[in-house]
């Protein structure tokens, strides 16, 4: 059997990041052969990772990357937000969001499936990352913007990293428009999509049961009137909503004074060319994920016996 060096030892875990006591039981297992054990850690990471994956992963990243007239966002998801903070964790969220892109897709599973630039599939490179940092890591979802001509503007909220961040939020302006000016104002929209969070690009695009919804709220809140004066309130009352919740109806955040479709004309004036806003995505962080309360305190006392 070769001997395990401390030098053999020192290599593995820089090549891996895997601890200490795991790169000599690797090189033990793997008789000093450096690259078997690389291979036995990857499996026993992986066997890592399939019992992490039970863990709630609602910290994390959202990353944004943009193309020319193509832009994509996706959410990497982590335990703690300590994690996040991690130099790999955010080289990793970055990466797979040059995958998507590269690549053309928002389908998860096919970005799962692709390649990664470090080697393997983006599947391989979450699963690593789960062996050497030690939390469930998740590839939540994506969402990709095109366009055939004009800009895809972006804003981070709180922004960490080039693109990451807690909010992400991608613009899609078509236009024949040029220049900084078109790519400003998609920052600009950006940023009230960020504050302003609507539902919908407009009232055609509001999803039918949220209306229905809504509806049935101002049914109830006026139950008992006439049925065509019921018909008026319910008219109204979707007015207001749209207001409240279509991106082209909010009163625009730069200026309060328009709307955002009326702000997106008058640029078209200015930049010398029609601008149509013609979609936007808007990722928060762990946004609809159930978070497990823990009982810090209890846990302690748990161990402590």
């Amino acid at each position: 059997m070769a001997a395990v060096t401390a030098a053999l030892v020192k290599d593995l875990r820089e090549k891996t990041g895997a601890g200490m006591m795991d790169c000599k039981n690797a090189l033990t297992e793997s008789d000093g052969d450096l690259e078997a054990a690389v291979d036995w850690l990857r499996k026993k990471g992986l066997s890592k990772a399939a019992k992490k994956s039970d863990r709630v992963a609602a910290e994390g990243l959202v990353a944004l990357k943009v193309s020319g007239t193509r832009g994509v966002a996706i959410e990497l998801n982590s335990e703690t937000d300590f994690v996040a903070r991690n130099s790999d964790f955010q080289a990793l969220a970055s990466g797979i969001a040059g995958v998507a892109l590269s690549s053309g897709t928002a389908d998860v599973e096919k970005i799962r499936a692709s390649a990664y630039p470090a080697g393997g599939t983006v599947a391989d490179a979450v699963a690593n990352a789960i062996a050497t940092i030690g939390e469930n890591m998740t590839l939540r979802r994506a969402a990709m913007l095109e366009v055939t001509s004009g800009a895809i503007g972006t804003y981070v909220h709180n922004a960490i990293g080039d693109g990451l961040g807690k909010i992400g939020v991608l613009v899609a302006l078509e236009s024949t428009a040029s220049g900084d000016g078109l790519v400003e104002l998609g920052r600009k929209i950006a940023m009230h999509v960020a504050a302003a969070s609507p539902v919908a690009l407009d009232a055609s695009s509001v999803d039918p049961a949220t209306l229905e919804r809504e509806k049935n709220v101002l049914r109830d809140k006026n139950a008992g009137k006439p049925a065509n004066v019921l018909e008026k309130i319910v008219e109204s009352g979707l007015k207001t909503y749209y207001k409240e919740a279509c991106l082209v109806d909010q009163p625009f955040i730069h200026d309060p004074a328009k709307t955002v479709a009326q702000a997106v004309g008058e640029a078209g004036k200015a930049l010398g060319a029609p601008v149509a806003l013609k979609g936007f995505v808007r990722f928060a962080l762990g946004e609809g994920i159930e978070k497990q309360e823990s009982d810090f305190a209890a846990e302690v006392a748990g161990m402590a016996r």
